[in-house]
């Protein structure tokens, strides 16, 4: 079987990160969010994936220079303009004529997809939408159901208190072909806005399927910092990192680490290969990434460091994220879900609280 995935636009909400780095390749746990996404779906026997995409088309390339990741084969599909969700699909899935899988480049699940398969099949639906649960639907696309799951309509973030139900569009689908012939080619369509709420008008070709399990958006950065904890406690579904082995109990390791006796480890925690921590230093609920330098007496509480970056001695990050080859200066601070792109210097001393760095 067949997906497309829509790896979208930069994802502006989590710059600078994404300045130089599409988001569905930003780290999760010191793994590509994508690389997470496509075993996910290769655990369920899909061996063709289509990614469309607009921005940055070319690091995907770079990051699958075989055009693969494992037993996937991968196909690009490169908008020239935007088109949309349903445009996108239609442009990434030319060709297809068989039942394909759809899912969007950003969320992190563990849906058992045959069992929606199944539902679709029982159903002998056009299309099956992956619903999930949440407590505040307001942010949301909201998708009440007949009993037996067909949708009834959509009503795109509702008020507080006015949703008929929680079960919100979970940003997963299982399409027929047929689907294909009802979206224009080559023009920006919304499959969520336009394409979806014609299909209610024709009973029996779309239905809802409810999946209350683990289900996280990674477009914010109080999500993005999420995602890794989460990843740590085994709640998105796999271990941390594959190639990581848990020195005691919370703290994963990968490859060859330096830490000081003297340093504190607080669980969870992930250490990225030929990362060092020095004496003195704390580190609670953290993902370190490769090559990253913690100085002595440096305090990281609740963060993601990315790959070869450095706080220097005193250096401070709560609920923040440090880019790649990004430098804290000694003494400095980052709070409040501060992002500091690749390669930036904070000059030390500098005390930044809900930053971009560089804005």
């Amino acid at each position: 079987m067949k997906a497309v995935v829509l790896v979208g636009g930069e994802g502006t909400r989590l710059r600078p990160l994404t300045y130089g780095v599409p988001k569905p390749l930003l780290p999760i746990a010191n793994v590509a969010f994508l690389e997470r996404q496509l075993a996910w779906l290769g655990s369920y026997g899909i061996d063709e994936v289509i990614l469309s995409m607009g921005y940055l088309p070319d690091a995907f390339r770079e990051h699958f220079p075989n055009d693969r990741f494992g037993d996937i084969r991968l196909r690009y599909a490169v908008e020239e303009k935007p088109l949309g969700t349903a445009g996108g699909i239609r442009f990434a899935a030319e060709g297809i004529n068989e039942r394909f899988v759809v899912c969007n480049g950003d969320v992190l699940t563990t849906l058992d997809l045959d069992a929606m398969l199944a539902f679709h099949n029982d159903r002998a639906a056009q299309a099956s939408i992956y619903l999930c649960k949440v407590d505040d639907p307001s942010a949301f696309g909201v998708v009440p159901t007949r009993e037996d799951g067909e949708v009834v309509g959509f009503i795109e973030k509702p008020s507080h208190g006015a949703a008929p139900t929680n079960w919100i569009n979970a940003g997963t689908y299982i399409l027929e072909p047929s689907v294909l012939e009802r979206i224009p080619t080559r023009v920006s369509v919304s499959i969520e806005r336009e394409i979806f709420p014609r299909m209610v008008q024709s009973r029996g070709a779309l239905f809802g399927y409810q999946h209350d399990g683990y289900w996280l958006d990674i477009g914010t950065p109080e999500q993005y910092i999420q995602a890794h904890l989460d990843a740590l406690d085994g709640a998105s579904g796999a271990l941390p990192a594959p190639d990581a082995h848990e020195a005691s109990p919370g703290v994963w390791i990968q490859g060859q680490v330096s830490i000081d006796p003297g340093a504190e480890i607080v669980p969870p925690v992930l250490i990225g290969a030929g990362a060092t921590i020095g004496a003195g230093a704390s580190v609670g609920s953290c993902v370190i990434g490769a090559e990253v330098e913690i100085a002595t007496d440096a305090h990281l509480v609740r963060s993601v460091l990315h790959a070869s970056s450095q706080v220097a001695s005193g250096g401070e990050v709560i609920d923040s994220v440090l880019g790649a080859s990004a430098h804290l200066g000694a003494g400095a601070g980052l709070a409040d879900l501060t992002l500091v792109g690749a390669g930036v210097t904070v000059s030390a001393g500098t005390r930044i609280s809900g930053g971009r760095i560089p804005a």
